[in-house]
């Protein structure tokens, strides 16, 4: 066999090595073009697929809602009457870029201090302390020895930042008034003003001053904007209240800044923290609405970070304009005539548990509050004198036995139930169960009369309540009678009274709603009690729902203060376009036939013009027609006199609807804790009825007469009727005796 040559062997090797080479190549090739192909497809996909959101991202951090104070929404009363308003005012801002410095944030604000006057109530001892040791620091900080700061530094568990934090807390432990008392009154204003700069956020302007920024000073920062890097004079709107209804809300002021309580909400829906924000009732339930949207800006940055220019992305706008249900002028007569009734009511003996009085008007159909009075008496401590303030907010925020108000539920529970029918006849009668006292009708405390139901009704029949009562819990009354009652019937009845309103929440749309306190069942006879409303408590609001469930025909529809949501007004003089009319709300039918219904409706009726009926002197010659309910309550106070707690005493009340026939407002009146004399009747919840209800219809007329109408496409705004005007930083008005 012929051997290989050694140029054959090594040709050989080259050949192989060659082709090692070339897959080695083709290897490395294959592999950069899959590379390549995975980077492409990588960024296909990120372009593609995901670039919208990575665009949406970097527009997240770029873009930054800025407050430029837009005005809130206005509210008006149903006819387009301003309630709330807004009016412009200078106001003084600094915005802080990343870059900005705590040197450079002091000197602008000592230029400040030099160029207005800022007011210094809000500095803390907290912010002397701070600002004392910024302006002495060697000296400060000579309060911690070296020897104590070595000790902290040996606790191996402490961090670099938590051991400054305890130098830190030491030095401001040690820093004394004697220190303090260094700083003087222009000292004060400059912190005052770097306080307010620097609790804002970077990027937002922070309000430094907002409130009784006058002419010059503004005219003097504003000749200075130039040396002020971050400062600008702007307007800020301010929110003014033409009514003092206090169900209209108030709103928090700059210098106040959101509530701590919902600060984290607010902050998280962009808001800074010293917005304005609806604090109380209207303003704070319609908050979203009425808040407006702010402006948004794109911040330009060079390449170290810093802000070299701002481009407006969004002008942002005013809030929307709501119309409330209110008829302001109608519940400015309504205002007086409660003021009135109470204040004579207050001046007679016995009195000294009476503080309050509610009335409360809706429409039974649609749920539209048209008057919301509640008033109550307080005292000046100093001078002792007595003043009248508003207390709109009680009317479903506070509760009350109600009396024989409740009667007209009381019988269509007993016909739901099966235990009497329309037009059954019972025995007024006292009414003695073993181990009870007797308890009687007023008119009858010791005959026997017979009579139906709508003359319980006219007449205000406690026994012939007692004796259905009886029969819902199971048994038929008999003298002396022990009495026991079924299982769940105190709930069952609770239910039944449910139905209308009464000891639940009505629905309204305000917050901080009471639904009443339940009674205790501590003996059976408190049954009986609960028929004739003198056990569980009732809101005057909840009163009104009852009402005008019986007057509508058995439906109850939420109670409600918005009526329509509007653009801002474009010229001034009309309201905006309609965005939103809100509709009725039905919660409920009660278990009754239309037949049952109208028969408790006649009986009521006949309270107003029934020979005996216990509201004929007041609405016996009303010309329109109406009818209604009485009340009476024999109640133990609990009131905010706690010297007086348990105390016997009286709460008169009043429910009706009009017109009879076709009703268009319910309407309740309590007077709480009115007089501790038993032995009177007082006529004061009826004479306040009837006067509202005059008023009403004598509005009606007038406006039908001006052409003045709640439901027109183009609405005129008109001035309000109160003359009032309360500005946002006062307090509430008040009414002097």
């Amino acid at each position: 066999m012929r051997k290989k040559t050694k140029t054959q062997r090594a040709s050989s090797v080259k050949a192989k090595y060659r082709a090692s080479l070339s897959f080695r190549m083709n290897v490395l090739f294959f592999s950069i073009f899959l590379l390549f192909s995975m980077l492409i497809f990588r960024l296909g996909y990120l372009q593609i697929v995901k670039g919208e959101d990575y665009v949406r991202a970097l527009e997240r951090t770029e873009e930054v809602a800025v407050n430029t104070s837009v005005p809130r929404g206005r509210i008006y009363d149903r006819y387009g009457r301003v309630l709330v308003d807004n009016e412009p005012e200078n106001a003084i801002t600094y915005t802080k870029m990343q870059t900005t410095t705590t040197s450079e944030m002091l000197e602008i604000a000592n230029q400040l201090a030099m160029l207005m006057e800022q007011p210094v109530d809000r500095v803390t001892l907290r912010d002397k302390q701070d600002f004392w040791i910024m302006k002495n620091k060697e000296i400060a900080y000579e309060k911690v020895t070296e020897k104590e700061e070595q000790k902290l530094r040996e606790n191996e568990e402490l961090e670099e930042k938590e051991i400054q934090a305890e130098i830190d807390r030491l030095v401001r432990e040690r820093t004394t008034e004697e220190d303090l008392a260094q700083l003087t009154q222009f000292d004060l204003e400059v912190l005052a003003i770097y306080r307010e700069m620097s609790s804002g956020y970077n990027l937002s302007p922070q309000i430094i001053k907002s409130e009784d920024v006058t002419d010059e000073e503004f005219a003097r920062v504003s000749e200075r904007l130039s040396d002020l890097p971050g400062v600008n004079t702007t307007t800020d709107w301010k929110r003014v209240k033409l009514s003092s209804l206090a169900i209209l809300g108030r709103t928090t002021i700059p210098s106040k800044g959101i509530p701590k309580s919902k600060l984290d909400y607010y902050l998280a829906r962009d808001y800074s923290r010293n917005d304005r924000v609806g604090e109380s009732y209207f303003e704070a339930s319609y908050e979203e609405l009425l808040q407006g949207q702010k402006s948004v800006v794109k911040n330009i940055t060079n390449k170290q970070g810093q802000v070299i220019d701002t481009v407006t992305t969004y002008e942002g706008e005013p809030g929307s304009d709501l119309v409330t249900t209110i008829d302001i002028e109608l519940q400015a007569a309504a205002d007086r005539i409660v003021e009135e009734k109470l204040l004579e009511l207050k001046s007679m003996s016995q009195s000294q548990l009476l503080d309050r009085a509610f009335f409360v008007m809706m429409d039974p159909k649609t749920g539209e509050l048209l008057s919301v009075v509640g008033k109550k008496l307080e005292t000046d401590k100093e001078t002792g004198k007595r003043y009248i303030v508003d207390y709109s907010y009680g009317s479903f925020t506070t509760a009350y036995e109600v009396g024989s108000t409740v009667k007209a539920a009381t019988l269509l529970m007993g016909y739901s139930e099966g235990a009497i029918k329309p037009g059954e006849v019972m025995i007024d009668q006292p009414i003695k169960l073993a181990g009870t006292n007797v308890k009687s009708s007023i008119f009858n405390r010791s005959g026997r009369i017979a009579m139906n139901d709508q003359t319980a009704l006219e007449r205000s029949s406690n026994s012939y309540m007692f004796q259905t009562a009886i029969k819902i819990a199971g048994s038929t009354y008999s003298y002396n009678m022990p009495f026991r009652i079924k299982d769940g019937t105190l709930q069952t009845m609770r239910n039944a009274y449910a139905q209308f309103g009464l000891g639940v929440n009505t629905g309204i749309d305000l917050p901080n709603e009471f639904a009443g306190f339940a009674g205790e069942l501590t003996d059976n006879g408190k049954i009986l009690n609960l028929a004739i409303g003198q056990f569980d408590t009732y809101t005057p609001l909840q009163m009104v729902q009852y009402i005008s469930t019986v007057a509508n025909g058995g439906y109850r529809v939420q109670p409600r203060m918005l009526k329509e949501v509007r653009e801002p007004s474009e010229d001034g003089e009309k309201l905006g376009p309609l965005v939103e009319e809100v509709t009725p709300k039905i919660l409920n039918r009660i278990s009754n036939s239309t037949d049952e219904i109208n028969n408790v409706k006649e009986g009521l009726r006949k309270v107003y013009v029934g020979s005996k009926g216990s509201a004929r002197s007041y609405f016996g010659d009303a010309p329109y027609t109406a009818a209604g309910k009485t009340g009476t309550a024999e109640v133990v106070y609990y009131g905010p006199i706690r010297d007086e707690w348990a105390s016997e005493t009286i709460n008169i009340a009043h429910v009706g609807f009009a017109p009879y026939e076709n009703p268009e407002v319910a309407y309740a009146v309590i007077f709480p804790w009115a007089t501790t004399n038993y032995n009177i009747s007082l006529p004061h919840a009826s004479e306040t009825a009837r006067e509202i209800v005059d008023v009403y219809f004598e509005l009606k007329q007038k406006y039908a007469k001006e052409g003045q109408t709640s439901s027109s496409v183009k609405q005129e705004i008109l001035p309000t009727t109160t003359g009032e005007k309360i500005d946002e930083d006062t307090e509430e008005e008040t009414v002097t005796e």
